[in-house]
């Protein structure tokens, strides 16, 4: 992918690997549906250990927490935000997590542009924010079910799949 800044913005395994280590997440845009996959993505970070937060403008609890309307009301800092906006907004996100000191942002692709939008991502290494631009984090998740460990080799196999460092 080219930015408009006219440099190729390539994630790394290491940058999955630093954000994944993070414990305190939020999640921008989980859905209210709890059949979305943003909420199957969100149970499943919780299942694993995360303190995961989440944000959504219409929504004041999510799966048994306490949901918030934006990252500025988050009572306690977060160390990463994971965007599931779709892509016009996320440009205001990684905004506002500059503006709240969030330096790692994962932001969510799977297929199409997700929440991906070249300004957003210039906006991050603009700002010395660290950013997996795109991506599932399925993918990376040990074991995880057969559908997401197709998914991340066939980003091999494509050459889409982050490189190493």
């Amino acid at each position: 992918m080219k930015c408009p800044i006219g440099r190729y913005i390539v994630t790394t395994i290491h940058d999955v690997e630093n954000f994944l280590a993070l414990h305190r997440i939020a999640m921008v845009g989980v859905s209210r549906n709890p059949k979305d996959f943003s909420r199957l993505l969100f149970r499943e970070m919780c299942d694993r250990g995360y303190d995961m937060v989440p944000i959504n403008l219409g929504a004041d609890e999510i799966d048994e927490r306490e949901c918030f309307h934006s990252l500025q009301a988050v009572k306690e800092p977060v160390e990463g935000v994971l965007v599931m906006t779709p892509f016009h907004a996320t440009l205001q996100v990684v905004q506002d997590c500059a503006a709240a000191g969030v330096r790692k942002v994962w932001i969510y692709r799977a297929g199409g542009k997700g929440a991906v939008s070249p300004e957003a991502i210039a906006f991050c290494k603009g700002n010395g924010i660290r950013v997996v631009d795109g991506h599932c984090p399925f993918m990376f998740f040990p074991e995880t079910k057969f559908v997401h460990r197709v998914h991340g080799l066939l980003q091999k196999i494509t050459r889409r799949y982050p490189a190493a460092a």
